[in-house]
């Protein structure tokens, strides 16, 4: 019995099975097209009378459908005939074949589509739309979750609010007080700095730091080559200026990166695409591939950075505001952070004002005020030759998801340039703005604040 027999038997037959299937089904998917006719009778009468149909009304719809001739009619009628089930399969099983079938059919469907377009003959879509339609039918499965109870699931939610959340750590102790332990999972991170602010710095600074905890990372660049991604995270690394990595022996070099191979269970993977060339559905396929050829899965990904990439969504070239472009990118990283369970940390540029501005808000994001209405965590990098001689910068939060934003408004990070280093500032030193100080329970080194030293600090004794 053929798959497609085997559904449409089963959909006017099993009324558990028609309504935990019928959202995930395609006319598309029924090659034939008198099956095709009576499947969208069968999903239309569901939709109308919220009950499956019987074989009786199926005809009388099928006749009542003046668009068919006598010979379709005859045929669907045949097909209609031979939807009986003699014996009923277990449901698990039913359901989890025709989760395989829906996923072969959206992969073939997809590319027989890529096809078309490849040889020019859908005018409707570009090359680059490809990526995206693979990747949506690979992604193609059954959710049977219909929603959350609020009476019912009360002691799943108790469980959920005094679970300890797996975050990805910062080595800034206020950055973690200010996210409450660092990134979660499934979320939109971004610094916004003008140029040479240290967007990139503080990426691969946090990059770098990820990789010596132990996790995956992914860094992806837009902007900058490969080879000088890695050198800044070489830098940082292994304690030696930018300027100096040249005069370094190989032996001394190759024992300095052995050193952190020893020290670290994870991997940082540096992927190069040229500016505004790629997008979600790139990435997709990136991460695919590492997943298949090198058995690599990210805990943090990093794309340097927002602007410069590719909307799968928008075709380029369209008639479309920034605001508009910017904002879909945005939607496509956060969608992907949820879809791969990762928090994606990215930037963007302050707007001419922004760039001269030593109080920047969400106004000054470049090209897109629908960039912070989409991130979960938002920042801003300010620098001043006052900070610069201290040799600092400020970092002011701008929309925060994790916890308060007004609380450690802003504070001074210190940096170290040359060796591409964020450090921690000494409380005294910082110029905090907030109501009352935040308080975490532990930092990157595994010690933990006290809150009335920290208050204490600040003068809120």
């Amino acid at each position: 019995m053929r798959v497609e027999q085997l559904v449409l038997k089963h959909l006017i037959n099993n009324e558990d099975y028609a309504r935990k299937t019928i959202p995930f089904l395609q006319k598309e998917y029924f090659t034939d097209s008198n099956e095709q006719i009576v499947f969208e009778k069968i999903k239309t009468f569901i939709a109308s009378y919220n009950s499956i149909p019987s074989k009786e009304a199926l005809v009388i719809e099928i006749d009542n459908d003046k668009t068919l001739n006598d010979e379709q009619f005859k045929s669907c009628g045949k097909v209609i005939n031979e939807l009986v089930v003699d014996e009923a399969p277990d449901l698990q099983w039913l359901l989890d074949r025709t989760e395989k079938f829906c996923q072969e059919k959206a992969v073939y469907n997809a590319i027989m589509e890529s096809i078309q377009i490849i040889d020019g003959k859908d005018k409707k879509s570009n090359s680059g739309s490809i990526p995206t339609i693979l990747s949506d039918a690979l992604s193609v499965s059954f959710d049977n979750h219909i929603g959350h109870d609020f009476l019912d699931d009360a002691d799943k939610r108790y469980d959920f609010y005094h679970k300890v959340e797996d975050k990805i750590p910062f080595d800034i102790d206020l950055m973690n007080i200010i996210t409450k332990g660092g990134l979660s999972k499934k979320s939109l991170n971004i610094i916004l700095a003008g140029t040479g602010v240290g967007k990139s710095l503080a990426m691969c600074h946090w990059a770098a730091n990820n990789l010596t905890e132990g996790k995956n990372v992914l860094y992806i660049t837009l902007e900058m080559a490969e080879e000088r991604i890695a050198e800044r995270i070489d830098a940082n690394l292994l304690n030696v200026p930018l300027d100096d990595l040249g005069s370094l022996s190989e032996d001394l070099y190759k024992k300095k990166i052995n050193r952190v191979r020893k020290e670290t269970a994870g991997k940082l993977i540096i992927k190069e695409y040229p500016t505004a060339s790629a997008g979600t559905g790139h990435f997709r396929h990136l991460l695919n591939e590492l997943s298949m050829k090198r058995n690599f899965k990210p805990d943090i990904i990093y794309i340097d950075y927002l602007n410069i990439a590719l909307s799968m969504r928008i075709k380029p070239g369209a008639q479309v505001n920034s605001y508009s472009y910017i904002k879909a990118i945005a939607e496509e990283l956060r969608g992907l952070a949820v879809e791969r369970d990762v928090p994606i940390v990215s930037a963007t540029q302050t707007t001419r004002k922004g760039f001269t501005n030593s109080d920047p808000g969400l106004e000054d994001t470049s090209e897109s005020f629908g960039l912070p209405a989409t991130a979960d965590f938002m920042i801003a990098m300010v620098s001043s030759d006052d900070l610069q001689a201290q040799g600092c910068i400020m970092f002011k939060q701008l929309k925060n998801r994790y916890s308060d934003p007004v609380q450690n408004k802003k504070f001074k990070v210190g940096v170290d340039r040359s060796k591409m280093r964020l450090y921690d500032v000494e409380l005294e030193h910082q110029d905090l703005i907030q109501d009352t100080p935040s308080v975490m329970d532990s930092t990157p080194s595994g010690k933990r604040i006290n809150e009335e030293k920290i208050m204490g600090k600040l003068g809120f004794n």
